[in-house]
């Protein structure tokens, strides 16, 4: 925790959050902090009440033994969004400011509600909606690969049904697709000395394969949106949204289709000024990520997380938040009101 935390820098940095998405999940992410942190647990129970089956969510999240494990898009899904929308009211109870808030993959749509473009059950409607449309798809999964889109554009002209998923660094690309043929593109690209991993999922989120489950807008068209309170920026669009921007139905649609496009966000984002990136949602993955970029390297921008990479006891869910706390209001600048959109 003392390397995860050593600051580099002196003068104040202005807070972006991070929200993580699909592969971040792991058994009893943040349960240390149910029942301890009072915004917490009440953000919790707030969103899970709005899920037809909170008190089932909520067994199996806190539960030795779930009734359906955590990597299933009708676990990961809901929880990601209420464990990072809780962690999300924490942070902004404590008086931070953030300048900006980024997503990726569902993150986003965390990132949204807090900025107020949705009102919470709204987008426990959306989710609600992608885990109902997406759980009966056909399996399929997401490839953490060590190299370039041009490194691995070669292997996909063999397999056209593989697509790029995710842009998370220069040299990490996600690919996505159907259980066989991403097992074979897998398989050839091991060969080839090139590294691979496969994330924690079990459906090909963030590949063109999922379209033809949501041609059908009407939900998207029927709720609610506002202009972000708090500078929104989208992993799908690589830049900031506007008002106009978050009432187009097809863009929320699009987001289990769409490859996240992180790090060319992060890249414009980090641009902008001198910043401290809190990870906010479960493990240390996209602040992993972030400490690669070189506005981070030289200090001119840190990355924090609010929670351990993995969740080993209860206290050592609170001890991370509390030390990712004190650093947070060493380097930021806070305030002393929340926004009435959280």
């Amino acid at each position: 925790m003392e390397s995860l935390l050593k600051p580099s820098r002196e003068a104040p940095a202005d807070a972006v959050l991070l929200f993580p998405g699909q592969g971040a999940q792991y058994a009893h992410m943040a349960t240390g902090l149910y029942g301890h942190d009072d915004v917490f647990t009440d953000a919790v129970d707030e969103t899970l009440a709005l899920f037809g089956n909170g008190d089932e969510l909520r067994a199996d999240w806190l539960g030795e033994n779930p009734a359906v494990p955590i990597d299933d898009v009708r676990r990961a899904q809901p929880l990601l969004f209420a464990l990072g929308h809780a962690l999300g009211r924490t942070v902004l109870s404590w008086g931070v400011r953030p300048v900006a808030l980024l997503g990726h993959s569902v993150g986003e749509l965390v990132a949204a509600t807090l900025a107020g473009v949705f009102s919470l059950a709204d987008a426990v409607a959306v989710m609600r909606d992608r885990v109902d449309r997406i759980s009966p798809a056909p399996a399929g999964g997401l490839l953490t690969v060590a190299g370039t889109p041009e490194d691995v554009h070669p292997y996909l002209a063999r397999h056209p049904d593989i697509a790029v998923g995710a842009l998370n660094a220069p040299r990490q690309t996600v690919l996505a697709g159907h259980t066989a043929p991403l097992h074979a593109i897998a398989a050839e690209l091991r060969e080839a000395g090139i590294t691979t991993l496969p994330v924690a999922a079990h459906h090909p989120f963030h590949s063109p394969v999922l379209a033809p489950l949501f041609t059908d807008l009407t939900l998207y068209r029927n709720v609610s949106t506002h202009p972000p309170t708090i500078p929104l920026w989208s992993a799908f669009t690589g830049g900031p949204l506007d008002a106009a921007s978050v009432r187009d139905p097809a863009l929320w649609a699009s987001h289990p289709v769409a490859p996240v496009l992180f790090w060319p966000t992060l890249d414009k984002l980090l641009a902008t000024g001198p910043h401290l990136l809190i990870e906010t949602g479960p493990g240390q993955g996209l602040t992993t990520l972030a400490r690669r970029h070189a506005d981070v390297k030289r200090g001119h921008s840190e990355a924090v997380a609010l929670l351990p990479a993995r969740s080993r006891t209860p206290e050592g869910d609170r001890e991370q938040l509390s030390a990712a706390r004190e650093l947070i209001h060493t380097r930021t600048r806070t305030r002393k009101e929340v926004p009435s959109c959280v």
